[in-house]
């Protein structure tokens, strides 16, 4: 069996990134009682693209490549935001539920846009990934909640954070698309810098509207989770994902990414002392299973009725 090292290589890195976005649950969770969400959002953008300006100024920025760094930066900007602004009106639980069928999504998208239908094996370990992340998002029996009533208490939040989904995995497909034909550098930076600029805009607005009060308070707990947000779950994260993803499927790299609520509840448990409940557990385990399976499946299964 050949094995392919460098798609293995940035799984691996793909998973390495969930990890640190895993960790903002808990550093994230204090600080923004003292900073804003959106606000928190754009510092951190702002802070990882003044890191990022020495290694670019010299670079040669042209027309397409930086629409292709705005194209990406806004999709990642709108999940963040929608995601935001829907948590004011439906609970943690159910947002990351909602925000988790992102996995689902994706390989629609994958279809609809790239034309490209995944494998068996990939489709199969989504549903058992989606399945896990609903286990996990929901905990105890309120799972079970998330269905028997969610028709009847489906409100504003919970589209808001549907469309968070929708566009979180529209920038994992345009990743995809986009990172093959530009310079990673720029693509990195514009897009950085696109978040942190619609960032200042929403901000304003948002406050205009009563949407969200801009609150900034520099406590150490707030400049610590601003300085782990802008080095290493946003500057790090951004620029393996836009080098390392095009190695991967996208609904490949929607498997991976649903590690992020077990990370974070992993986490939350060794710095916060939260456990998770039996179906948390449940959840946690299909999450692995659906990984295993797709990368599994293809190489054991299919081979195997091969030699048949």
């Amino acid at each position: 069996m050949q094995i392919n090292k460098s798609k293995y290589t940035a799984e691996a890195i793909l998973l390495f990134v969930t990890l640190l976005w895993g960790a903002t649950f808990v550093i994230v969770k204090g600080a923004l009682e003292e900073i804003s969400p959106l606000v928190f959002i754009t510092i951190r953008f702002v802070i990882a693209g003044i890191i990022l300006f020495p290694f670019v100024f010299k670079k040669s920025f042209d027309k397409k490549s930086i629409l292709s760094g705005v194209l990406l930066g806004t999709l990642l900007f709108l999940g963040f935001a929608l995601q935001t602004v829907g948590l004011k009106f439906t609970p943690a639980t159910k947002s990351g539920f909602l925000t988790g069928t992102a996995v689902i999504l994706i390989p629609i998208l994958q279809v609809l846009i790239e034309k490209r239908m995944p494998g068996k094996g990939v489709i199969i370990g989504t549903f058992v990934v989606m399945l896990g992340v609903t286990f996990l998002s929901g905990g105890g029996n309120s799972v079970f909640t998330l269905f028997s009533d969610f028709g009847a208490n489906f409100n504003v939040g919970d589209a808001l954070t549907l469309l968070c989904a929708l566009f979180f995995a529209l920038y994992i497909i345009y990743i995809d698309i986009e990172t093959s034909k530009y310079d990673f550098w720029i693509l990195l930076f514009v897009q950085i810098l696109t978040v942190a600029f619609l960032g200042i805009i929403f901000s304003f607005l948002f406050s205009l509207t009563e949407i969200e009060q801009i609150k900034i308070s520099f406590s150490k707990k707030a400049l610590f989770a601003l300085f782990y947000t802008s080095i290493f779950a946003t500057l790090i994260t951004t620029a393996l994902q836009t080098k390392f993803q095009k190695k991967v499927t996208p609904t490949k790299a929607g498997i991976i990414f649903s590690f992020e609520p077990l990370f974070a509840a992993i986490f939350a448990f060794f710095l916060l002392g939260e456990n998770l409940s039996n179906f948390g557990y449940l959840g946690a385990a299909l999450i692995i299973l659906g990984l295993l399976i797709s990368e599994l499946y293809e190489n054991l299964i299919v081979k195997k009725n091969e030699t048949i």
